[in-house]
């Protein structure tokens, strides 16, 4: 398991500091501090319309406008568990552009990946994202228990951005079903390859890299897996 993770972790780690994706680099931690942003400001937008409506004192104003400000950074601690939601849209969006530049570089000799169309890549990402934020917002009501908010959080994402990742990556080479039978034969691989990504969720900063690391980590996993185990269609 770790001769297949290691090297496309290595080889994915490579790739995203390379020259080659240097722009898809600064373009995918942009848009995922931009829709993290947007996120946060209309949350705390509605906060403050709330506040305004139903004042904690009337007579003292600088309360409200305390609760706001502690609520507001609450909420950029908060954006934690929905970080795997603004990467499920990022990969989304940029899964066939970050996916092709690998398979150029590091397997040229390889037949390239049927791209996919920017419509069912962002489709993807929609119903990957909804299914982060289901989990990630159970997660969250955890946040009370001790112990067991990082373990379900890390758990739950472990799962999720294995099986979202390699799917779209195993999805250039083969239809959906025989991507999902690929993973569920080496779902122990694959299981432990999103630890890997679910671990980097809990880095500031380097959590932003999720996204484009996510798509070149899997892009490598699923070529040594076809590999060993099944021929690519």
């Amino acid at each position: 398991m770790l001769a297949v993770i290691l090297p496309s972790a290595y080889a994915a780690v490579r790739q995203v500091f390379s020259p080659e994706l240097r722009g898809l680099f600064w373009r995918t931690i942009g848009f995922t501090l931009l829709l993290l942003g947007l996120l946060w400001y209309g949350l705390t937008q509605g906060l403050s319309a709330i506040v305004a409506a139903h004042p904690v004192s009337a007579d003292y104003p600088f309360v409200n406008a305390a609760l706001v400000f502690l609520a507001g950074a609450g909420l950029l601690v908060g954006l934690l568990y929905i970080l795997p939601v603004t990467s499920a849209l990022v990969a989304g969006f940029f899964l066939d552009e970050a996916a092709g530049a690998v398979e150029r570089k590091d397997f040229p000799a390889d037949p390239p990946g049927k791209p996919i169309s920017l419509g069912k890549s962002i489709g993807y990402g929609l119903r990957f994202a909804a299914l982060a934020l289901a989990v990630n917002l159970a997660a969250l009501m955890l946040i009370f228990v001790p112990g067991v908010n990082i373990v379900a959080f890390f758990a739950a994402n472990a799962y999720l951005l294995s099986r979202e990742y390699f799917e779209m990556a195993a999805g250039r080479f083969r239809p959906l079903e025989e991507a999902r039978r690929l993973r569920r034969e080496n779902r122990v691989t694959i299981l432990a390859a999103g630890a890997v990504l679910a671990g980097l969720v809990l880095i500031p900063v380097v959590n932003l890299l999720i996204p484009l690391f996510g798509i070149a980590f899997m892009v490598h996993l699923h070529k040594r897996i076809a590999a060993k185990r099944l021929p690519a269609v």
